[in-house]
């Protein structure tokens, strides 16, 4: 057994012997002239050593000493005889021996901004390094590295694509389209922003064919614009992607688009829904028929095309058309009040709750359920609930546990049916793509009165805890472990710190010593776009603190903006250059290359933009980030994917309009708070928020970080599924 291993370590070491001879030669005399680039390499070598907290010539990656051995020998042995050879290769001029010193002290830089960002893990090392020297010796040759680029990853492709040495290889040009295919393929949510910056890639019309049945919102977003990329999916010969098109660009698009499966099935006509839309009671019921019969497709495991642009357009319309009129004449009788909604049936008043949550008064929702039974042959809570096909259930009963109507709500079926439809409100938490459910159930405990009712909940709840430990379901685990814990939590005699148990920070405050970095700054990133609002708010942003405590620093694609007193807080924003020439995102690029390079990190990223862009802000986002302000419409909606690169972030986002003159007074408040020394007491701040802002009904859309439940349930399933 001994010599068994023995053997197979020797075998291991066989190609690094044979290596070390190739470089055994003795070590060459720099020239004074190249000896800084040489030195800039020791560096890097010395910092990559370090990277796990130790310099001591090797990096221990994890408990395979194969691969830490190979790793550590690439990171001095390897590294070293690449110099070494360099400088003793006679057939390299000066300039080409400073280009590819040069070029490997990049690709080492490049590799330490990736580790950090942990974008690269430290076994990609050697990879890294071997690829280099391939590529080396096919540019002596005067030969395309595509052949390099092909057999790595893509960011390992990327990095060596970036480096000095490189930039007139004859490959170039297709190498950049290897990488960039790579990238779509392993993480097709960076397709549209990819080909937005890259439009006209050879592969571009059938990815977005393929993206046309997956994220038709976006394409739909696209073809409306005049940019490149918009242009490109308008030239598509593609049933689908044709029909998404003529939407875009027809009056009243937006109003057609949610009807797109049926329509692109042929179940419905652009006609039959022209004569609808006229009538805001056709619409509605035309919307609600809708997605009660995409419901049950659901439940068939046939999942319609854009849903959430039908379920979007379905809320905007309960609340524009009935909701806000029932809210706003709240001091009228009823027979005044309640005439607008008076023409609805059971179903279409359901919806009315469900799709208003957040904006329906009490006196309101009070009335509207009342009349759901009113409208009904037989008013029982079964039939209702069966002629939706269950759909957002868990929310009806939410809301009425919330407003005090869920006794009346069960009384209305019978006892055994009752206990049956409560448990399956607890149960199947597990089996959606969100955790919007279990936040549901989470909210509506606290709000049952019933001590049986509770209980039954609270039984539900352990009894899938021991289910889902049983079939060994970590995320089932977690999201039932996470309920039991808020539920025990109310019980006065057991406290539980939710934070604590969890392992996740305060969800209520962020510390102003936590934003901080080593030299005591704060850093914030500002994201805007080379549209009309995108240069109108910019200037908005710099007048804003053209004001004494702060001071405005001008680059040529960025602007820096510094307080002069307290504590030290740096804004950084780029430019919103003409995104037709896609001037925009190269003012982003070479920011963000700029703060990687001088390994400034913000712990604060803000967005300013249009929802067809957030994808791209999204996209650049530091794992170091504390708060996440996303000022676009619909910003909510991007929790999920902002929570998978910064997992502990606090976020403030919209449900529905970001508005320009909603984000800067936040935005200013929040960075004087910071510049005082003083935390982000978000309940405090929120308060302070709702005066300066009363008279802006945008901001009641805007989403506090403490309120946003969703969240929290995604930092302690994200720290559980961690360890």
């Amino acid at each position: 057994m001994m010599m068994s291993h023995m053997l197979k370590y020797l075998l291991f070491l066989l190609p690094f012997a044979f290596s070390a001879k190739l470089y055994s030669q003795p070590a060459p005399v720099v020239p004074l002239i190249r000896k800084v680039f040489h030195d800039n390499i020791d560096k890097n070598q010395k910092e990559i050593d370090l990277l796990d907290k130790k310099e001591d010539r090797s990096l221990n990656v994890g408990n395979d000493q194969e691969v830490n051995l190979q790793v550590g020998y690439t990171l001095y042995n390897k590294i070293d005889g690449i110099q070494d050879s360099i400088e003793l290769d006679k057939d390299l001029d000066a300039n080409q021996k400073v280009r590819f010193l040069r070029g490997l002290n990049e690709i080492l830089s490049s590799y330490i901004a990736g580790y950090k960002a942990k974008e690269l893990k430290a076994d990609q090392l050697p990879v890294l390094v071997d690829a280099f020297q391939n590529a080396m010796d096919l540019e002596l040759k005067q030969a395309a590295i595509t052949p390099v680029i092909k057999d790595v990853e893509p960011e390992i492709g990327s990095i060596l694509l970036k480096v000095f040495p490189f930039q007139k290889n004859a490959g170039l040009a297709e190498s950049k389209e290897i990488v960039l295919l790579k990238i779509c393929q392993k993480d097709p949510e960076r397709i549209l922003p990819i080909l937005r910056s890259n439009p006209n890639v050879s592969f571009a019309d059938s990815l977005l064919k393929i993206v046309a049945h997956t994220h038709q919102e976006d394409i739909y977003t696209y073809a409306q614009s005049t940019t490149p990329l918009g242009r490109r999916i308008q030239k598509i010969d593609d049933s689908l992607v044709r029909t998404i098109t003529k939407l875009a660009n027809i009056n009243e698009g937006r109003m057609y688009f949610p009807f797109l499966d049926n329509l692109s099935k042929g179940k419905i006509t652009m006609e039959e829904i022209g004569k609808a839309k006229e009538s805001a009671y056709k619409y509605y019921s035309l919307l609600v028929n809708t997605e009660i019969d995409y419901t049950a497709r659901l439940r068939r495991r046939d999942t319609p095309m854009a849903m959430n642009a039908l379920t979007g357009m379905l809320k905007q319309k309960a609340v524009e058309e009935f909701i806000n009129e029932i809210n706003g004449l709240h001091d009228e009788p009823d027979n005044i009040r309640m005439k607008k909604v008076e023409p609805l049936n059971a179903q279409e008043l359901y919806y009315l709750c469900v799709m208003a949550e957040t904006e329906i008064y009490t006196s309101s929702y009070l009335k509207v359920y009342e009349r759901i039974f009113q409208r009904m042959k037989s008013p029982n809570s079964d039939t209702l609930l069966m002629s939706v096909n269950f759909d957002r259930f868990k929310k009806f009963i939410k809301m009425a546990a919330n407003y005090n109507t869920l006794d009346d709500f069960l009384k209305r079926m019978e006892k055994g049916n009752a206990e049956i439809l409560m448990r399956a409100f607890a149960s199947g938490l597990d089996r959606t793509n969100s955790l919007e459910d279990a936040v549901d159930v989470a909210d509506s405990y606290a709000s049952i009165s019933d001590d049986n009712l509770r209980r039954l909940i609270l039984n539900e709840v352990q009894t899938n805890i021991n289910k889902q430990t049983n079939e060994d379901n970590k995320r089932g685990r977690t999201i039932y472990d996470l309920l039991n814990t808020i539920f025990l939590s109310l019980d006065s005699a057991g406290k539980v710190d939710i934070s604590a148990k969890f392992g996740i920070p305060p969800i209520y405050t962020v510390s102003n010593k936590s934003l901080r970095d080593k030299g005591g700054k704060i850093i914030i990133q500002q994201f805007f776009y080379g549209d009309k609002d995108g240069l109108t708010f910019f200037n908005l942003f710099k007048s804003a603190y053209n004001i004494p405590g702060w001071k405005i620093v001008n680059k040529k694609e960025w602007v820096e903006v510094s307080s002069t007193k307290g504590v030290p807080v740096v804004i950084y924003a780029n430019r919103p250059l003409d995104e037709k020439e896609g001037l925009d995102e190269k003012a982003q690029d070479d920011l963000d290359s700029y703060l990687t390079d001088n390994d400034i990190n913000p712990t604060i990223v803000i967005h300013r933009g249009h929802s067809y862009h957030v994808s791209s802000t999204i996209a650049q986002l530091f794992p170091t980030s504390k708060v996440i302000f996303l000022g676009s419409c619909g910003g909510y909606q991007n929790v999920n994917r902002v929570l998978s690169i910064s997992p502990y972030a606090h976020i403030i986002a919209s449900k529905q309009v970001g508005s320009g003159t909603v984000n800067g007074p936040m935005i200013m408040s929040i960075t004087e708070t910071l510049r005082q020394g003083k935390d982000l007491n978000w309940p405090e701040m929120w308060k302070s928020f709702g005066k300066k802002l009363k008279n802006n009904n945008l901001f009641e859309d805007y989403v506090p970080p403490y309120k946003n439940l969703g969240a929290l349930f995604l930092m302690a399933y994200n720290k559980v599924m961690e360890g």
